[in-house]
């Protein structure tokens, strides 16, 4: 077992480390707030466990063999990412309208006001349920997050064992490894916020997190 294991900690780390949706979606979250970004991972790693519990009923097994069903999540999480990214969109040309509008307005009492996020003005439960709701919704409706447990994560399972079992102990361990590399990431990403809420840099980072969420999106409608 415990060089299956080895094997199956080395890919979940290259999993993790290489650049996707789920990727994007925290890092933005937690350029935002900080809280913003824990509730976008936590999302990501429940759409994750509910890819883990499919994927141990067979559930998983009838969506990738029936392509009706596999085609319809893929274009609903396609769908999901270009609306993220066109609403990113429309929200920096919104707020570069209004800083041309209303130049003024930045200015504080004792000259320039500090760099702020839409998050920070969010109440606290309401910024937690919109980061959980996108981390969950992106990873969830990610056809390729149900196939890495039915594709790779069999290859680490033992055949003299429950079968369920070890997807359900490989899948925790994927989900709690994910936990820690997330909330790594936002206390990066969150460093970040100073500068990334100065105004023609958010405006600058919405616009490429935004085109990146469209051309991503329009990958996955794409793929085969």
């Amino acid at each position: 077992m415990s060089a299956d294991l080895a094997g199956f900690l080395g890919v979940v780390l290259v999993a993790y480390l290489v650049p996707g949706p789920d990727f994007l979606v925290v890092v933005r979250s937690a350029a935002e707030h900080p809280a913003k970004g824990r509730a976008a991972a936590l999302g990501a790693q429940t759409g994750l466990c509910v890819h883990m519990l499919a994927a141990a009923t067979g559930l998983s097994l009838i969506a990738a063999r029936s392509p009706v069903v596999y085609d319809a999540i893929k274009l609903l999480g396609a769908a999901y990412l270009v609306y993220l990214g066109v609403r990113a969109v429309l929200a920096a040309r919104r707020a570069a309208r209004e800083r041309r509008a209303a130049p003024a307005a930045a200015e504080g009492p004792r000259g320039p006001a500090g760099p702020r996020t839409p998050a920070a003005d969010e109440p606290a439960g309401a910024r937690w349920r919109s980061g959980f709701t996108q981390g969950f919704l992106t990873n969830v409706l990610n056809p390729k997050a149900a196939l890495f447990f039915l594709s790779i994560l069999p290859q680490f399972v033992h055949g003299g064992g429950s079968t369920a079992r070890q997807v359900f102990f490989l899948g925790v361990l994927d989900v709690l490894i994910g936990v820690v590399y997330w909330f790594a990431l936002v206390a990066v990403a969150a460093r970040l916020r100073a500068f990334l809420a100065r105004p023609k840099v958010r405006h600058r980072w919405e616009l490429t997190t935004g085109w990146l969420f469209i051309g991503i999106g329009i990958g996955v409608a794409a793929a085969s």
